[in-house]
């Protein structure tokens, strides 16, 4: 098994016709994601190499039976498609797109969280079960399937934390970028919820960074809710208090949100924090061979 998308994903991308949209919907494609359709406004009728282009989500869902969809469009356009999707039917939307303002991600949260429709990102790299899906720009070929889920908030930390534990020879079950903006339409607890009732995944790894507190509320989550080893990475020990690291809700303010802070609030529910990508893989393997 795997979570959110699997080989019964059928894709609809939004965006389809633009350059970067194109490139991930064929790679998603050619990975053996079902890429059913794509949506561009003013573009119904044409297709991409094959996949068919609606100009509204609605066209695409009632053609196609598209269940999934994915966001490539520019940011001023992108919380109207999420809400667009949303409003088809969508069940999944996973927004790829960087600089959503902030007060349309908290207007896309609000009536999101009303639906039954599940947001990722925006902001975020999307999600892949390895040997049945890739929806986003996550590098597949790093990738094979395991017992290992990861979610985290930085694409990069991603790749490399997958890396590292794909060297120590562990696969995945399923691999989810929530995203590093201010609104997340999808918190750890949402991804981690979801590993805990996966059969598949015997091994949880929480990648985090400075900002915010969704650490430290995962923390106590993992500790009341979740019976799966856990362990974690949080980046930017060494980042200077008032500075924004990278995404935009990477900033400290004074103690709140620290590294360390985060990394306490976790060591105190028994989840290992690993102060390297390296030795987030050393802990696992520590883990498999000796789980007390």
């Amino acid at each position: 098994m795997a979570i959110l998308v699997d080989r019964d994903t059928k894709l609809c991308v939004s965006g389809v016709t633009g350059r970067e949209g194109s490139f991930h919907s064929l790679n998603n494609r050619d990975y053996g994601t079902q890429v059913v359709s794509g949506v561009t406004p003013g573009k119904g009728g044409q297709d991409v190499e094959g996949i068919p282009v609606f100009d509204t989500f609605h066209d695409a869902v009632t053609e196609t039976g598209a269940n999934t969809a994915m966001v490539f469009v520019p940011p001023r356009f992108a919380a109207d498609s999420i809400l667009e999707a949303e409003d088809a039917g969508i069940d999944l939307i996973i927004a790829i797109t960087e600089g959503i303002p902030a007060h349309d991600e908290l207007r896309v949260y609000n009536h999101i969280r009303r639906g039954s429709s599940r947001l990722i990102g925006p902001n975020c790299p999307g999600i892949l079960s390895p040997g049945k899906a890739n929806v986003g720009i996550i590098p597949a070929a790093f990738f094979s399937e395991g017992n290992v889920g990861l979610v985290s908030r930085s694409g990069t930390l991603t790749y490399q934390i997958g890396n590292e534990l794909a060297g120590r020879g562990f696969g995945n079950s399923s691999i989810v970028g929530i995203g590093g903006d201010p609104v997340p339409g999808s918190s750890f607890i949402d991804v981690i919820e979801l590993f805990e009732t996966d059969p598949e995944t015997e091994l949880i790894v929480l990648s985090g960074e400075i900002g915010g507190d969704a650490e430290e509320q995962a923390a106590e989550y993992i500790g009341e809710h979740v019976t799966k080893p856990v362990v974690a990475y949080i980046a930017g020990f060494t980042a200077p208090p008032g500075k924004t690291m990278g995404h935009a809700g990477a900033i400290v303010s004074g103690s709140k949100g620290t590294a360390a802070a985060k990394a306490e609030a976790l060591e105190a529910r028994g989840v290992r924090v690993g102060r390297t990508p390296t030795e987030v893989a050393e802990i696992a393997v520590a883990l498999v061979t000796d789980p007390t």
